[in-house]
């Protein structure tokens, strides 16, 4: 009787075969994390960059508040998600310009925290050598907001436009937008 012996070579290509496989998928399935994860990211951008065409319309609708640097916020950024921005109402006839402008800040900072993930702010005016803010000069806003902790593999330090100083972990996510009224 002839008996034909198996050396195990077409089991070995079988298992190297499995292998190549399994790395294909593995691609596959990474490629598919950063699909899904994009268009939360980019909703996101689209969310800052309504809030803060929002809130510069509101500028000028009160440019004497602007002028007189009413709008200047100092940044409400802290890197967590409660919600600690209590609104300030402005009723005719107790609204002037600097209680519109305070009310017109602590609306766009609620609205902020509220549709951004640890959402706060920044608003500075360029100021000339002769007043600190004037109609004419230049405004400075960056909304920024922190990125779910599942995103940690997009590094946004080499990305975003961020305000000098900020040093926070996990540095967030920063919209800058400059504008002149």
């Amino acid at each position: 009787m002839n008996r034909h012996t198996h050396s195990g070579a077409s089991l070995i290509e079988v298992l190297v075969a499995i292998l190549i496989l399994s790395f294909g998928m593995l691609s596959l399935g990474a490629m598919l994390s950063f699909s899904v994860q994009l268009p939360k990211l980019s909703g996101y951008r689209a969310t800052a960059a309504n809030l803060a065409s929002s809130h510069i319309e509101r500028i000028r609708a009160n440019t004497v508040g602007f002028a007189n640097n009413l709008y200047s916020v100092p940044i409400s950024y802290v890197g967590t998600f409660n919600d600690d921005i209590a609104l300030v109402e402005c009723a005719y006839p107790n609204c002037n310009a600097a209680s519109l402008a305070t009310m017109d800040n602590t609306y766009t900072q609620k609205a902020v925290r509220n549709e951004l993930p640890a959402g706060g702010m920044l608003l500075t005016c360029d100021t000339d050598t002769t007043t600190p803010c004037s109609p004419t000069s230049y405004g400075n806003l960056w909304i920024m907001w922190r990125e779910p902790s599942t995103y940690a593999a997009l590094n946004p330090t080499s990305s975003d436009n961020c305000p000098p100083g900020i040093n926070f972990t996990p540095q967030p996510r920063c919209l800058y937008v400059r504008f002149k009224l």
